[in-house]
């Protein structure tokens, strides 16, 4: 059995956000989907150890920002790769509050959908929250971020036809090493330099500024570490 097979099952990148006793959340996911249209119904997955899970579970209410495909790596980062019980993770976030009183994030959104539980089914890791819509809109206009974007295009090629890219084999210049996030494993390659946070391709990790962070979950400097080969 090839469980590579799963790789081209198609996913998307959203904030989900709940509320309970007058605190708020909200995390990355990558499986929200519509199950059917009348009524308008939809489904999101969330893993059981998640603080939004727990929120959803008491409130029975969500919300579902879908995200552009411009968004920074470090707006996924501050909602992915950090806890809601350690930081607040709306503090200087744009967002207003919907028919539900639970957040609806507006930066890097271009929509947003809002529902009540009406069902949800446990299943090992996850738990998939079945809601009805109750209410949505369109922020702004532009593609999508899906997952394999994210992976491929924001965190790991950058295209020829691109101002930015740098052919190295043809400049004759040596590899430089690839540094690893040892928090989120992020991979830091100084052939694509880090663009959101202004490292031009082709800057070293040695050259990097002391005071430069994971552009995905925010570690510092010092918790990266070289890539063996």
């Amino acid at each position: 059995m090839n469980l590579k097979a799963l790789y081209q099952l198609g996913y998307g990148l959203y904030v989900v956000c709940s509320r309970n006793d007058g605190k708020f959340n909200g995390q990355i996911a990558n499986t929200v989907f519509q199950v059917c249209s009348e009524p308008p119904i939809i489904a999101v997955a969330i893993n059981r150890s998640n603080l939004t899970h727990t929120f959803i579970s008491k409130s029975k209410v969500f919300t579902v920002s879908i995200l552009s495909q411009g968004t920074p790596l470090n707006f996924i980062g501050s909602f992915g790769f950090r806890s809601g019980r350690d930081v607040d993770k709306f503090k200087d976030i744009d967002y207003k509050l919907g028919e539900t009183n639970v957040p609806l994030v507006l930066d890097n959104t271009l929509a947003y959908l809002e529902a009540k539980v009406i069902d949800h089914l446990d299943i090992v890791t996850h738990t998939i929250f079945v809601g009805e819509i109750m209410g949505a809109d369109v922020v702004k206009e532009g593609e999508p971020m899906t997952y394999a974007y994210y992976q491929i295009v924001k965190r790991g090629t950058t295209p020829k036809t691109a101002p930015s890219y740098v052919d190295i084999k043809k400049e004759e210049k040596p590899k430089m090493a690839k540094y690893q996030c040892s928090v989120c494993n992020y991979i830091y390659d100084p052939e694509l330099g880090d663009p959101d946070s202004g490292i031009k391709p082709g800057t070293a990790f040695e050259d990097i500024p002391d005071n430069w962070t994971c552009p995905v979950c925010g570690a510092s400097k010092d918790k990266f570490e070289k890539m063996a080969g």
